[in-house]
């Protein structure tokens, strides 16, 4: 088992940045990548981002160049810095943990993008 816990989340202005991060404990040593997800309401969860053990990064086409993800192993946590956000960027986050053939998923984190 993986547990996830996420924070940073909260109302920010347009153009503004947070940064997202998600702790995780358990099993760590059984991660092979962590990422970020977003639900904004009424819609499906989608993909945002995600960084292997490896180093190797992935992003969705729509956030590319505005947010990045890091990871640091001794603290067992991965962060998502969002600048330039826009309205259509609220919604809530979840971090993932990928463990082959599932994942683990955090209870969220809600950001709202508004003036």
């Amino acid at each position: 088992q993986v547990q996830l816990v996420e924070s940073g989340g909260g109302l920010v202005q347009p153009g503004g940045s947070l940064r997202l991060s998600c702790a995780a404990s358990g099993r760590i040593g059984s991660i092979y990548a962590m990422g970020w997800y977003r639900q904004a309401p009424g819609k499906q969860r989608e993909y945002v981002a995600t960084k292997t053990n490896g180093g190797l990064t992935n992003y969705a086409d729509s956030v590319k160049g505005r947010f990045t993800i890091t990871r640091d192993n001794a603290k067992n946590t991965v962060y998502l810095q969002m600048n330039s956000l826009k309205p259509e960027n609220t919604a809530v986050y979840y971090c993932k943990a990928v463990v082959p053939p599932t994942g683990y998923w955090g209870q969220g984190t809600q950001v709202t993008v508004s003036s």
